[in-house]
Parts: structure tokens; C-alpha cells; sequence
């Protein structure tokens, strides 16, 4: 079963990225392409309005938000779509359907572990060596990974239902986008505002990121937010599970 698993998301990456004669250099390109241009308008243009003090070099703030970010936008479309995309296997009897939003999120994950590095090479370019705080990039990764999961087998199960959620998600995006601290810092909110900031488990993961990235923050130094994150995508996760098993044996005659 790993090994479907494993080879279906390889098909799946390369079949996305297999139409320009680029290839998947400009899945690597974008993310770049997005930080270079939010860094000119936030920090160069804006000249750090939305930082609150912060002596980390924007650049490296930055990447470190958009990160987490770039795979959660990635991952979440390509994960709802699983069951749409793969309608021919999901018409098989014997095919194992409950893999797919896996199969999707893996695909998409390709992309974020090479931006990881890329995290890695701009902490050193900017002074901060190797800590032993790095060791929690997997960790966060695969929080985040499990976060999407949860969200992709609901949502896989849904639209295969009600077309529209796909254009929900986008926009939900879009709002979630602001909604999380990436380009702007949470401290710049009053302490009001910051509790309801954290609420959403994404700024969880953005402030994990960074945290291992300076090397001054571990996951347990704050155990009341890492217990909520993990309660709330454990029921994400759960949620999704049931909502899957219980569209499932519908899917066929919808598609």
C-alpha cells in the first residue's frame, strides 16, 4: 500500500508540471518569485509597517511564514480535488479510494520540503547557524501535513457533491491568507486580538516555523497552544474520516 501511495503521488507531480517544457522548475520559481515581490512591497515600499520591533531580517520573517503558507494553499485545492481528478480509479471496485487525498498531499509536498531548504540556505545567508531548534522543521511539517489531511477528506468527499466548494476554498483562501501572521506580526495586535488571532491553528504553525528557524522557540515552551493545535486537527482529522466513509459508497454514481 506505501508503495501505491508513493507512486501515484510521483505520477501525480509529474503529470502537473510534465505540460511546460520547463518542467518543474516553475513550480520552484513561483514561491521565490511571490516572497521577492511581497518583500518589495512590504518591507522596501512599506518600510516595515506592519513589524512591530522585530530584529529578524524581513526577508528571512518572510520566507519563513510563507512557507507553511505556499504548502497549505497548495496542498488543500489539490487534496479536495483528489476524488474528481481520479474518478476513474474512484469507479473501480477493488481500488483503494481512501489513499487518494494522501496521495494528492504527498504531490504537493514535493514542492514544500525543496522550499524548506531554501529556509535553511537564507538562515545561514542572514547569520543564524545551524540550531539544535531545527530539528522541529519536521515536526511543524508534518503537523501541517496532517492539518491538511484532515481538511482534503472532507472536502474530497463534498465536492464530488457540491461542485462550488472548490471556488469557496479559494476564496476562503484568500481571506486565510490575511487571516494568519505571515506578512504581518502578530505583536503589532493589542493582547485581545492576539488570543483571537491564535485560534487558527495556522498561526501555530507560522510561529513554529520561525521559532525553529532563529533557534529561540521550542514546540513545548508553549504546551496550552500545542495542545490546542493537535486537539483541533485530531478533529479535523476524525471528522473528515467519517465524512469520507460515509460519502464513499455514493461517489461512483455521482461521477
Amino acid at each position: 500500500m506505501t508503495r501505491l501511495i508513493l507512486q501515484l503521488a510521483k505520477n501525480d507531480f509529474k503529470k502537473r508540471y510534465a505540460g511546460s517544457s520547463l518542467g518543474a522548475l516553475w513550480a520552484f520559481l513561483q514561491p521565490i518569485v511571490t516572497v521577492v515581490m511581497y518583500y518589495l512591497v512590504f518591507e522596501v515600499v512599506g518600510r516595515g509597517a506592519l513589524r512591530a520591533g522585530n530584529d529578524v531580517p524581513y526577508v528571512l520573517y518572510l520566507t519563513a511564514g510563507l512557507g507553511p503558507w505556499f504548502y497549505f494553499s497548495e496542498a488543500l485545492p489539490q487534496g479536495t480535488a483528489a476524488c474528481l481528478e481520479y474518478a476513474y480509479l474512484v469507479k473501480k471496485v477493488v481500488f483503494p479510494i481512501d489513499i487518494l487525498p494522501v496521495v494528492k498531499v504527498l504531490g504537493a509536498s514535493v514542492i514544500h520540503c525543496f522550499f524548506v531548504l531554501v529556509l535553511l540556505v537564507i538562515a545561514l545567508i542572514f547569520g543564524y547557524p545551524p540550531s539544535p531548534a531545527w530539528i522541529q522543521l519536521p515536526y511543524y511539517s508534518f503537523a501541517l501535513c496532517f492539518l491538511i489531511l484532515g481538511f482534503s477528506y472532507c472536502f474530497s468527499a463534498v465536492v464530488v457533491f457540491f461542485r462550488d466548494l472548490s471556488q469557496i476554498i479559494g476564496i476562503a483562501l484568500q481571506i486565510g491568507m490575511w487571516a494568519t501572521p505571515i506578512l504581518w506580526d502578530i505583536a503589532v495586535l493589542s493582547p485581545k486580538w492576539q488570543t483571537v488571532f491564535r485560534l487558527n491553528p495556522l498561526t501555530y504553525i507560522v510561529n513554529g516555523y520561525r521559532g525553529a528557524l532563529y533557534g529561540n522557540a521550542w514546540f513545548f515552551e508553549e504546551p496550552a497552544l500545542t495542545a490546542y493545535f493537535w486537539t483541533v486537527s485530531t478533529l479535523v482529522f476524525l471528522f473528515g474520516i467519517w465524512t469520507f466513509q460515509r460519502l464513499k459508497p455514493h461517489f461512483a454514481d455521482v461521477l
